[in-house]
């Protein structure tokens, strides 16, 4: 009896890339360019497109980021225009002026974490709210 040794060649275990955030970022950038398409960024960048998606869906959910760009502070211009008069401060032998109530909300999405906030929330509990969400 004669053995017969043949030798089979199996493919490579499919291995999964782990692409760079930075890199991540800009081939989603790219498809907010005028005219592109997230297939042609796809191809051109030979990736799959449906991981474009995923990466694009990531970005407008802000968890496209590296651990240290999550706590950058964002510039603020606050520009209020009123019909109103402008009322001058009062002096100190004026009567208590009443307290202010104010009427607003707050809505806040990060995530899948969705915060709505009506009136005047306290100051300790909502830093502690947004410590707790955007941790």
């Amino acid at each position: 009896m004669d053995t017969v040794t043949q030798a089979v060649e199996l493919p490579a275990r499919r291995q999964n890339r782990r692409h760079p955030l930075e890199w991540k970022r800009s081939v989603v950038e790219q498809t907010f360019e005028p005219g592109a398409s997230v297939a042609r960024v796809a191809r051109d960048n030979n990736i799959n497109a449906n991981q474009v998606w995923a990466w694009r869906k990531l970005y407008a959910q802000g968890l496209l980021v590296e651990d240290a760009q999550t706590q950058t502070m964002l510039p603020v211009v606050v520009d209020v225009q009123s019909d109103r008069p402008v009322v001058q401060a009062p002096d100190a032998t004026d009567a208590p002026a009443p307290p202010v109530t104010t009427h607003g909300s707050i809505q806040l999405q990060h995530g899948n974490t969705s915060v709505r906030i009506e009136g005047v929330p306290d100051a300790t509990i909502l830093r502690l709210v947004l410590e707790r969400i955007l941790r």
